[in-house]
C-alpha cells in the first residue's frame, strides 16, 4: 500500500478515509491539480509511464507542470520556456544535447532528473519520491541522493518511499514503516536504527516509536 498511499496523498487516487493538509490547509480532494497548486510535486516509481512524455523534448517535459503559470492569454512564451529548461538542465547536470533533446533518449538517471526538474520549476515545496533510484546505475543514484539532500537543505519537505533499506537508513530523518496497508511503527532515531529494526516493523512484529 505504499505507492497507493502516495498516489492518494497527491490526489491521483481518491481517499477512502482520512485527509491531507498542506501548511495547515486541508485539501478538498480536487485531484492532482489541487495538490500542485498547494505546492506538492510527485516523482512516480515508473517514470517512463507516469513521469515523462518520452517523445517530447526536455523543454516540454520540464515546463509541463508550469504551463498555466507561464501562459498569457492562452499562449506560452517559448523563449522563456527554453531559458528555464536550460537553467534546470545546468542546475541538475542533466546530460543531454540541450532543451530540444527527446526525453526518451536519456539514460534512466537523467530521465529522473527531468521529472524532478519540472517540479523545481514549479517551485514545489513538498516533493514526493516513489522509489527514486529504481532502475538507475550506482553513479546516477549518488547524484539523485545529492539532489535530494540539497532540496532538504534548501527547506523543501521530502517524502520518500524506497524498498532499499540502506537507502532508507542513509537518507531519512524519520521513518514510517507499513505492513498490510497500515503504519506499524515510527523510527525517529534513524542513526541508531538497523535494517533488522525496519524488517520487524515491516512484518508487523514490533513498535519502535521513540
Amino acid at each position: 500500500g505504499r505507492t497507493e498511499l502516495l498516489r492518494a496523498i497527491f490526489g491521483v487516487d481518491r481517499l477512502l478515509e482520512g485527509e491531507v493538509t498542506v501548511n495547515g490547509t486541508r485539501l478538498s480532494g480536487g485531484g492532482p491539480q489541487e495538490s500542485i497548486r498547494a505546492g506538492l510535486g510527485f516523482v512516480p516509481e515508473d517514470r517512463k509511464q507516469h513521469g515523462l512524455f518520452l517523445d517530447l523534448t526536455l523543454e516540454a517535459n520540464i515546463g509541463i507542470a508550469s504551463l498555466a503559470q507561464k501562459a498569457r492569454h492562452g499562449f506560452v512564451n517559448k523563449r522563456a520556456g527554453m531559458e528555464l529548461a536550460i537553467e534546470m538542465i545546468e542546475a541538475l547536470s542533466i546530460k543531454s544535447s540541450g532543451p530540444d533533446h527527446l526525453a526518451g533518449l536519456l539514460s534512466g538517471g537523467n530521465q529522473q532528473k527531468v521529472v524532478l526538474a519540472k517540479w523545481l520549476e514549479r517551485n514545489a515545496e513538498v516533493i514526493i519520491f516513489d522509489e527514486p533510484t529504481r532502475g538507475i546505475d550506482v553513479g546516477a543514484k549518488y547524484e539523485i541522493y545529492q539532489l535530494i539532500n540539497r532540496l532538504a537543505a534548501a527547506g523543501k519537505a521530502i517524502l520518500m518511499i524506497s524498498s532499499e533499506l540502506p537507502e532508507v537508513l542513509g537518507m531519512s530523518d524519520r521513518i514510517l514503516v507499513m505492513h498490510e496497508g497500515r503504519v506499524t511503527g515510527e523510527i525517529t532515531d534513524v542513526a541508531g536504527a538497523t535494517q533488522a529494526d525496519i524488517m520487524q516493523l515491516a512484518v508487523g512484529k514490533a513498535d519502535l516509536a521513540a
